[in-house]
């Protein structure tokens, strides 16, 4: 069908919704940056462009669309299949809970399962948010986690720490968006090493930890994230293991560490059989996420 012929037959958001999904069924994209299927993915794709909100869909589904839109919504979606473009970095755009980030090709696309635990203000893990004054998001990335931290945890000033100076970029972006610059300081750095002297009361990591043999087969679209944001090492465990070993020195007294780890806890509990991990009760299970005391912690 010709595009001058699709744009005769196509009207409606509801129309161009149904359009999208079956274009996303019939094709091989792989869902995985916020979506799970093609009706999500084609809801989003289409009403992140138009800048409607997700939550009141049927207020819109009967509205026209302009030539213009249908052309540049023809577009999105083509480009989504045939190239397999995140649907993230064709909106510039990412969700984690309620809060919206820029995001582009410099930083992985967020998708942190530490971000439900921080929207419930890490209960029961910290009981009062007041107390924490210091927080530190190490391989921040977009900056999401941080900016989460920033909201729950209102009397803390916030670290955001990457080693890419392009992610930091973006990270600046998002802070700026959400008008945190008093409270939030961008530092590139390789992990702890350009922190030397400053304590935190809460470390939290979600960082590289893909495993090789799930780096070797990666779909495409997670081709188009930063390679150095996914994988580390061949059991995934290689930021994660110096995470463990450096985090005590840069913790106050009472401080917690809480690092995001994937599916390699069994690898993780082999490389440290003497450690006490507690693991968050996230929506996927309790293996995923861990926190340490700084008392657990070796020097």
């Amino acid at each position: 069908m010709s595009q001058t012929q699709l744009f005769k037959e196509l009207f409606s958001i509801r129309d161009w919704l149904r359009y999208a999904v079956s274009q996303f069924e019939s094709s091989d994209i792989f869902f995985g940056h916020g979506t799970s299927n093609a009706y999500d993915e084609a809801v989003w794709l289409i009403f992140g462009f138009l800048h409607l909100p997700h939550d009141t869909i049927e207020n819109f589904l009967d509205a026209h669309i302009t030539s213009k839109e249908k052309k540049d919504l023809l577009f999105l979606i083509e480009k989504r299949i045939n190239d397999k473009v995140p649907t993230a970095y064709l909106l510039n755009e990412a969700w984690l809970r309620d809060y919206k980030f820029y995001v582009d090709e410099r930083v992985i696309i967020p998708r942190s399962l530490i971000a439900e635990s921080l929207s419930e203000n890490l209960y029961p893990w910290i009981d009062d948010p007041e107390t924490i004054y210091s927080a530190l998001d190490l391989c921040t990335g977009s900056g999401c986690l941080g900016i989460m931290m920033a909201h729950s945890f209102q009397n803390a000033t916030i670290d955001l720490v990457d080693l890419s100076e392009k992610a930091l970029q973006v990270a600046q972006i998002n802070v700026d968006q959400y008008g945190l610059d008093d409270r939030i300081e961008l530092i590139r750095s390789d992990l702890f090493d350009g922190l030397k002297g400053k304590k935190y009361d809460l470390i939290i990591s979600n960082p590289p930890y893909v495993n090789q043999a799930s780096v070797n087969n990666f779909p495409t679209e997670f081709l188009k994230e930063p390679s150095m944001a996914l994988g580390s090492g061949d059991e995934g465990l290689d930021h994660t293991i110096r995470i463990i070993h450096e985090a005590k020195q840069y913790l106050n007294d009472g401080g917690m560490l809480i690092v995001e780890i994937g599916h390699n806890k069994e690898a993780l509990l082999d490389k440290f059989p003497g450690l006490q991990f507690q693991w968050l009760d996230v929506s996927l299970g309790n293996d995923f996420v861990f926190m340490l005391q700084k008392s657990q912690l070796s020097n």
